[in-house]
């Protein structure tokens, strides 16, 4: 396997040493699993420290990876950068203490300790979710998922529908005392369909006598009486009673891992603290879940879950799943089953013996599955928005390419294909309009926004109705056709609520690649609508243009081929170690690529393959401010001039440069306009942009890249990785390249790690049930 036009940089510099001013010493390369950040307490810390300053302070945050969830993935795959929730993590804790977590990673949204928009974006989405849920009940109910399970998953399911109903009680399943409900389950919303979406909202401050309350608890149980902003404002009011019953209520709160839930709950218990405590395990089954949603899963198998446990010291596992799923702490699935015993009871089913009278071999049952009920919901909600679509098309006649002409026909269309595709899709709003339809375009940033014009819009302007339609009185988009480009980066959630706002007979074109990375939040929407098979899928055959273009393609169907680049386009800088890999990167920004090819700096943008390692972003970005914006770091560790990545909610990165700063905080100058970040969140949400990961690039390009490939990142490389960070340059892409063959190896061998979800098989049940 070769890689692409091996050569040197675009202004051929001499050989660079050790880098100059570059980072300290080398960090451990990011590990899979980049929600457990073993860095983001001591962050937390320094921002406490400082924060009684004038200015927004508080140093750039740092977060690692390493983690104990059930399923691991690539530092930069498959939403292994990203916490779709916004939640931070936390640091280990030492001698039993818990340390203060309150650090994270731009793409885990703000920090937990205080409330913030995304949380209160988080809040404004569930609460639609139960005005769709209430929709989804007046048409006749979810769907019934589970009707023939038999053994445990019976059971699980038993345990689950009788508890809810109110039949029975757990103590009638299981030989212990009832439990209370972990948290209160949410008001039904009265209207049928999801109102107007308002602006988030930050949720009040929890009550100053329950924080007390909760800080002396916590204070008792040896963890940092910081947290019980965080204990308050997930537990309520009875924090501080709900703590002393059950010390590992203390995991829901964001950031705390088992082992510092273990050592408050021994502090606080005593000899009554044990590894087979139910408390212990219910909450650990829900911990893993969460974990589990950071890498993209919407769902585990009861299997991993099971396993998961017993990693974590619990004596009997399968007893903690049935627990957890008495009390509602999680839901219990097995999709698909009833639509395959339908197949095997149809005539002729039996007669599958060959010639030779073998009978043919059955397939495997379908997997019970366990999973959150926010994620249960959200699958269900776009199963049935998406169904409710299929059936409502208006099969019209329209002239015009094939892609026109399936979504005249058609209420849901899937189109795929790379950069130069979105034209297509582009086309099909415009060719509603001059049918006096109304028709609207919808991107993932403010980027591809700025590509399309000012006539797109982005998802998160569309929901929260800053841009784009108005909603009718039932909350429903004023639109006939809506084009929604770089579909692989709505999480399930995200999509959920957007067909859920579509009326009925409005046309859906989903349209994307699907070879770049997935979501930052949970769920594989794009994937599993396309494996569905359930509507029409049309592949542009308009590829990308040029060397990069050549170059990409070959990566999509694994190879890394090297590729003529007359005019420069693709160029490979070897290195051999990551100190020359920052010395060089450094190099071509703000020498090599200006001078050679008239590519500006501030149109130049560097790809890592993680935040960590002696090449990560951090120190990348170390190296590169010094060179490029010198400065003390006066406000918050940034400087007037920095270019800075900005994470206004979860899964979201903008790009900016920090212009001014004042007592209200940070202002930056965006895509979108001038933008504040509040002093409060400069520590977490935060940090400085001249690098990023290919997860935060994704759906964004720049005219120069510089894709870092130092030596230490082996491990966490794939074709997704790979195709997603070379693609994103327009006129040029450096590689500076340190990974020898690993980098053909993986782009030949290596997918992106799978996600367990739910979708694909709930839209087949669905849109079957209704033929």
């Amino acid at each position: 396997m070769t890689v692409p036009s091996r050569g040197t940089d675009p202004d051929a510099p001499a050989a660079a040493g050790s880098s100059e001013g570059g980072p300290e010493a080398a960090e451990a390369p990011e590990a899979t699993q980049p929600a457990e950040a073993a860095e983001a307490a001591g962050a937390g810390e320094a921002a406490a420290e400082t924060a009684a300053a004038a200015g927004p302070e508080a140093a750039e945050p740092q977060a690692g990876a390493s983690g104990s969830g059930p399923q691991t993935g690539g530092s930069d795959s498959e939403a292994s950068e990203a916490s779709e929730d916004g939640r931070p993590a936390a640091g280990e804790a030492g001698s039993g203490a818990i340390r203060e977590a309150g650090a994270e990673d731009e793409e885990t949204g703000p920090e937990a300790g205080a409330p913030s928009e995304a949380e209160a974006e988080l809040a404004a989405q569930r609460e639609l979710r139960a005005r769709i849920e209430e929709r989804k009940a007046a048409k006749g109910g979810p769907v019934d998922s589970g009707g023939k399970l038999s053994g445990t998953a019976a059971e699980l399911l038993a345990a689950v529908r009788a508890v809810e109903s109110g039949e029975k009680s757990t103590t009638e399943f299981f030989d212990s005392p009832a439990f209370p409900p972990r948290r209160p389950s949410p008001a039904a919303a009265p209207s049928a369909r999801p109102r107007a979406a308002e602006a988030p909202r930050t949720p009040p401050s929890p009550d100053p006598l329950t924080v007390r309350g909760a800080a002396a608890v916590l204070a008792e149980g040896g963890a940092p009486e910081a947290l019980a902003g965080q204990v308050a404002g997930v537990l309520g009011e009875r924090s501080a009673q709900l703590l002393r019953e059950d010390p590992w209520r203390l995991l829901s709160v964001p950031g705390v891992r088992p082992e510092q839930a273990d050592a408050f709950a021994r502090a606080l218990l005593g000899a009554e603290c044990g590894p087979g405590d139910r408390r212990r395990a219910v909450a650990l089954v829900s911990w893993l879940l969460e974990r589990a949603a950071l890498q993209g899963h919407t769902a585990l198998e009861t299997a991993a879950v099971r396993d998961a446990l017993a990693g974590q010291s619990v004596p009997a596992p399968e007893e903690a799943l049935q627990q957890a799923v008495a009390e509602g702490a999680v839901l219990v699935f097995q999709d698909g089953l009833e639509e395959e015993a339908g197949a095997a009871e149809e005539p002729g089913a039996s007669e599958g013996a060959g010639a030779s009278g073998e009978a043919e071999p059955e397939e495997p049952p379908a997997p019970v599955l366990l999973g959150l009920d926010r994620y249960a919901l959200a699958e269900e909600s776009l199963a049935d928005g998406l169904a409710r679509l299929i059936r409502t098309g208006h099969g019209e006649v329209w002239e015009g390419p094939e892609l026109v002409r399936a979504v005249g026909a058609h209420g849901v269309v899937l189109h795929t294909g790379g950069e130069a595709a979105r034209a297509e899709a582009v086309a099909v709003a415009q060719a509603a309009r001059e049918r006096g339809l109304r028709a609207a375009v919808a991107v993932h940033s403010e980027n591809g926004r700025r590509r399309l014009g000012s006539e797109a819009v982005t998802m998160a302007g569309l929901l929260s109705g800053e841009q784009g339609p108005a909603r009718d009185d039932e909350g429903a988009f004023a639109l006939d056709v809506l084009a929604v480009l770089d579909t692989p980066q709505l999480d399930v959630e995200t999509a959920a609520m957007l067909v859920e706002s579509l009326p009925d007979g409005c046309r859906l074109l989903l349209s994307g690649d699907p070879a770049v990375l997935g979501s930052a939040g949970a769920g594989r929407v794009f994937q599993d609508v396309l494996t569905a098979e359930v509507c029409p899928k049309i592949a542009s055959r308009t590829p990308d243009p040029g060397p990069i273009g050549e170059l990409v393609s070959g990566i999509g169907v694994g190879e890394l081929n090297e590729v003529a680049a007359p005019g420069r386009e693709v160029v490979i800088v070897p290195v051999h170690d990551a100190g020359e890999a920052v010395h060089r990167t450094v190099q071509l920004v703000a020498d090599s690529v200006p001078r050679a090819l008239g590519v500006p700096t501030e149109d130049t943008q560097v790809i890592a393959v993680a935040h960590g390692g002696a090449a990560g972003t951090r120190a990348l970005n170390a190296a590169l401010k010094q060179r490029l914006n010198p400065g003390p770091g006066r406000f918050g560790g940034f400087d007037p001039g920095d270019r800075v990545a900005y994470a206004p909610a979860p899964g979201r990165t903008v790009l900016g440069t920090v212009v001014s700063a004042d007592a209200e905080g940070l202002r930056l100058e965006c895509e979108s306009g001038r933008v504040t970040v509040p002093r409060e969140r400069v520590g977490t949400a935060l940090r400085h942009g001249w690098a990023v990961t290919a997860h935060q690039a994704s759906a964004m390009r720049w005219a120069a890249v510089v894709a870092v490939v130092p030596g230490d990142a082996g491990a966490a490389l794939n074709r997704a990785w790979a195709y997603t960070a070379f693609s994103r340059g327009e006129r040029h892409l450096s590689v500076v390249h340190g990974a020898d063959k690993a980098l053909a190896e993986a782009v030949a061998s290596r997918s992106a790690p799978a996600r367990t979800t739910r979708l694909r098989g709930l839209l087949v049940q669905l849109l079957a049930a209704a033929e």
